[in-house]
C-alpha cells in the first residue's frame, strides 16, 4: 500500500478475505470444534484491529472537523474565541473525584469546597450534525456538600489588549442538562490591584445561550488591564448532569450613542 491509498492488488486481496470469512461464517454450524476454536480466536484478534479502526475513523470523520473554530460571531467584533477543551482532543480527558483547583486542559479549572468530592468532569465529543464545537464537557454531581461549585476558563492575552470600556464581551454556550439549575456567568477584569467584576445569569430557557457583559457600566482602568476570566457558578447542583456542548467568546464595540 504506497501512501494512505489502497492498491489493485489490496482490493483484490480484501475481496477475497472478506469472501473468506463469510463462508467461514455460513459454515460455523457445521464446522468441526477444533477448526471452530480457531477461526474464533483470528475473528476476535481481526475484530480487535477493525474495531480500533473503525472506532478512530468514526471520531475523525464525524461532524465537526477536530480544531475547529467556526461560529457564529458579531460582524464587527474584534477577537472571537473558542477555548482548547471545546476545540481538540486533550491528552487527560477526564478525572473523577475531582479535587478543587483541577485542571481539564490548560485553562478550564474546577473550583469547589466539598469535603469529600463526588464530582467527575470529562471531555466528551460531539456528534451531532447541528454541533459545530468538536468538543464538549461533562459534569457529573452527585451526592454535593458544599457550598460553591464552579468551572473557571482563562481568557488569552488577546482578550484584554486593546480592551476598553466601550467593548461588549459576549459568551455563547450550548447547556444541557438532566433537571433544571441556575447558571451564573461572571467576567472578571484584573486591573492593577483591583478586579472588575460583572455578572450575568444564563437564561437556561433555551438550549442556544448568550449572554453580554458591558463594560461601559464598569469602573475599569483602561491603562492597566492584566488579564480576565470567566466564572461559570452552579447552584444547587446535587445529583446532576450538565453538559457544555460549546463554549465560545467574542468582544465587539458597542454601537455609538
Amino acid at each position: 500500500m504506497a501512501g494512505n491509498r489502497i492498491s489493485f492488488m489490496d482490493k483484490v486481496t480484501h475481496r477475497r478475505t472478506v469472501r473468506r470469512w463469510a463462508r467461514a461464517a455460513r459454515n460455523a454450524n457445521d464446522a468441526h470444534l477444533s477448526e471452530l476454536r480457531g477461526l474464533r480466536s483470528a475473528a476476535r484478534l481481526l475484530r480487535s484491529h477493525l474495531d480500533r479502526l473503525i472506532h478512530r475513523a468514526d471520531e475523525r470523520l464525524a461532524l465537526p472537523a477536530i480544531g475547529s473554530t467556526a461560529f457564529p460571531r458579531p460582524h464587527n467584533a474584534d477577537w472571537a474565541w473558542r477555548p482548547e477543551l471545546w476545540r481538540g482532543s486533550l491528552p487527560n480527558p477526564g478525572m473523577s473525584s475531582v479535587q478543587t483547583k483541577s485542571m481539564l486542559g490548560n485553562e478550564v479549572t474546577l473550583f469547589h469546597d466539598c469535603a469529600f468530592s463526588e464530582l467527575t468532569l470529562r471531555q466528551l465529543r460531539n456528534l451531532r450534525e447541528e454541533d459545530l464545537a468538536p468538543y464538549g464537557v461533562r459534569l457529573d454531581v452527585f451526592k454535593f456538600d458544599g457550598s460553591f461549585l464552579s468551572l473557571v476558563i482563562d481568557l488569552p492575552e488577546d482578550a484584554v489588549k486593546g480592551m476598553t470600556k466601550n467593548h461588549l464581551l459576549g459568551m455563547n454556550t450550548i447547556v444541557e442538562m438532566e433537571k433544571p439549575l441556575e447558571i451564573f456567568a461572571r467576567l472578571n477584569v484584573r486591573h492593577g490591584p483591583n478586579t472588575e467584576q460583572i455578572v450575568r445569569e444564563l437564561p437556561l430557557n433555551q438550549e442556544d445561550v448568550t449572554v453580554e457583559f458591558d463594560l461601559a457600566y464598569s469602573k475599569l482602568n483602561e491603562k492597566r488591564v492584566e488579564r480576565a476570566w470567566i466564572d461559570l457558578i452552579f447552584e444547587g447542583p446535587e445529583m446532576n448532569q450538565v453538559t457544555l456542548r460549546d463554549l465560545t467568546f467574542s468582544r465587539r464595540p458597542r454601537a455609538a450613542l
